[in-house]
């Protein structure tokens, strides 16, 4: 009687163990990515509009994937969601990734998948008294997409620090007004309102500066190390441990789109278009992918351990990285990176 029970027991926890096992193994046929506006991002565009991710996934035997994609006014907004679980990828800056990481562990720990571009960052305005961050006022208004840990929210910490000395790093902080890129060039360009000045990126800060309406105040590149790694996507374990074929298939279509848009700029430049339509006609799209001073797309990091140190430096992050590899999931592991 007890060796039948013992056998009992035993089949029905080989058939528990096992449904467990599959259930753990079982990959999502679903990738769902949040973002922000802007040129920086077009990889992401190219690998979902010319099927890469979806290939990918195929060829790693998963079958049809479902891929939404929702837009969000900024990166952190991005970083709540991921959290949330009610995204697998969120894209933005790379100061909201690198808090990401410094928060998270174990089970909800965020890395970054891939930068995405380089692209300085102008401050941009309409009023002729800023000619320089040291004609900034107490009661100048900076339009930027988040405080503290965004790129644009870092260039301007950089740059006070370097212009006025480590402990007023901050000097700035209260001058700032979280608002997206679109509705802070709209603004800017009107001239209505007490926001007159704006940290922009590509395409916003071009628009804007060949409207005739805003002159350069600062560039990020004057402050920050130059040719960094600014936009990037990040996901967290739940994605990359709990579905590492789609998490695979994702990785290597972006690496497709990369090659894709150095070898296929006007197609690219339509693609983006079509994404996120232009008053400007496409040369004009095409010309920023194509200007190196603009804009580069790579998967390489660059400057991601100086840039963390920086935070670590202001308190941004708790945590501090020993290597660049700290921050990026493994798939980036060989690249040349900083």
């Amino acid at each position: 009687m007890w060796s039948m029970l013992r056998r009992t027991v035993l089949a029905v926890s080989l058939l528990l163990g096992g449904g467990w096992a599959s259930l753990a193994k079982a990959e999502s046929n679903e990738l769902r990515v949040v973002m922000p506006y802007g040129l920086g991002y077009l990889p992401i565009y190219v690998a979902i509009d010319r099927g890469f991710i979806q290939k990918r996934a195929t060829e790693a035997g998963l079958g049809e994937i479902k891929i939404t994609l929702n837009h969000l006014s900024s990166g952190p907004a991005g970083s709540d969601m991921l959290l949330s679980g009610d995204a697998d990828m969120a894209m933005g800056g790379f100061g909201p990734g690198f808090v990401l990481w410094d928060k998270t562990r174990g089970a909800q720990k965020v890395r970054v998948v891939t930068p995405l571009s380089a692209s300085p960052i102008w401050l941009l305005s309409n009023d002729p008294h800023l000619k320089s961050v040291r004609d900034i006022g107490p009661n100048d208004r900076i339009a930027l997409t988040g405080l503290k840990v965004t790129a644009q929210a870092l260039s301007l910490q950089m740059a006070a620090a370097k212009e006025y000395g480590w402990d007023n790093r901050f000097k700035f902080d209260s001058n700032v007004v979280t608002m997206s890129n679109p509705d802070g060039m709209a603004m800017i360009l009107s001239g209505v309102g007490e926001v007159r000045s704006q940290l922009a990126i590509v395409p916003f800060s071009v628009e804007m500066m060949e409207s005739g309406k805003v002159h350069m105040v600062m560039n990020s590149e004057d402050y920050m190390e130059p040719g960094s790694s600014i936009s990037a996507i990040f996901a967290g374990a739940k994605f990359h441990d709990g579905s590492p074929k789609l998490y695979a298939a994702t990785a290597a279509g972006l690496e497709d789109a990369f090659a894709f848009i150095k070898s296929n700029p006007h197609e690219s430049a339509q693609i983006y278009v079509a994404r996120e339509p232009q008053k400007r006609d496409l040369a004009w799209i095409e010309g920023m992918m194509t200007d190196p001073k603009m804009l580069q797309y790579s998967s390489t990091p660059r400057g991601y351990l100086k840039h963390a140190e920086f935070m670590h430096a202001t308190g941004s992050l708790k945590n501090k990285p020993d290597s660049w590899k700290d921050l990026v999931w493994d798939n980036l592991w060989g690249k040349d990176g900083s």
